[in-house]
């Protein structure tokens, strides 16, 4: 058994039931919130200030592990700045703690991804600052579609089958990448991995496939569902 514990945007609502989609029965997933409307990089920035508040109130429930379910939010200013946030996680909960961007790195070197097109919720904003960061470790992007999206309610109102249908509009069957990423913890896209694998014959990772294997990997926690 597992207590896993998430930081999340208040407005995220796909990340706590995606996240218990993938842990195992005896195992639960406990939330504490900081504040964000908008997927802006200066609400971002401001919302990063709620981090610890929000690690500290978990650690009252006796959590084994947290993590920063937020990609935007832990790549916002670059390399180096999700190891901090992870550093810091880890102090305030005395457990081990993963932020969603280097989570997502570490899935991708997993899978020997190098060649990479990204589909994500976002405005052109964000999405050349995960091309930049995601570039700076060590990825190729090839191709990344947004949305163009800003209001975080709306992007958790969308679909798994809109995210399987933007990932097919944005490739072709002959698109030069070894993986897909499909990014936004608030992005409801997990039930589609599995398709959208089979489809491209290639690995497709998601923020919360990637974040959830990440911290199970810490913990020892055999998940019942991660496509990762």
């Amino acid at each position: 058994m597992a207590r896993i514990g998430l930081v999340v945007p208040s407005s995220n609502t796909t990340a706590e039931p995606e996240f218990r989609a993938m842990v195992p029965p005896d195992s639960t997933v406990h939330a504490a919130r900081m504040p964000l409307e908008d997927v802006t990089a200066d609400q971002l920035s401001e919302m990063a200030d709620g981090a610890e508040k929000a690690a500290e109130l978990l650690s009252h429930a006796d959590i084994d592990g947290v993590a920063y379910a937020c990609t935007t939010g832990s790549l916002l200013h670059g390399r180096g700045f999700d190891a901090e946030l992870e550093s810091r996680l880890s102090e305030l909960t005395g457990t081990p703690a993963v932020a969603t961007a280097l989570s997502v790195t570490r899935a991708l070197t997993a899978l020997n991804v190098e060649t990479l097109a990204v589909v994500t919720p976002y405005a052109s904003e964000l999405d050349e600052l995960e091309r930049a960061y995601l570039t700076e470790s060590g990825f190729s992007v090839r191709s990344i579609d947004g949305r163009g999206l800003v209001d975080n309610t709306e992007i958790g109102s969308l679909t798994a089958v809109e995210a399987e249908q933007q990932v097919r509009s944005s490739l072709s069957d002959e698109s030069d990448v070894d993986g897909i990423f499909i990014s936004c913890t608030n992005y409801r896209s997990l039930s589609a991995l599995a398709t959208l694998e089979g489809y491209f014959d290639i690995p497709v990772v998601s923020s919360n496939a990637a974040t959830m294997w990440d911290l199970s990997n810490r913990l020892g926690v055999s998940l019942k569902h991660c496509p990762v």
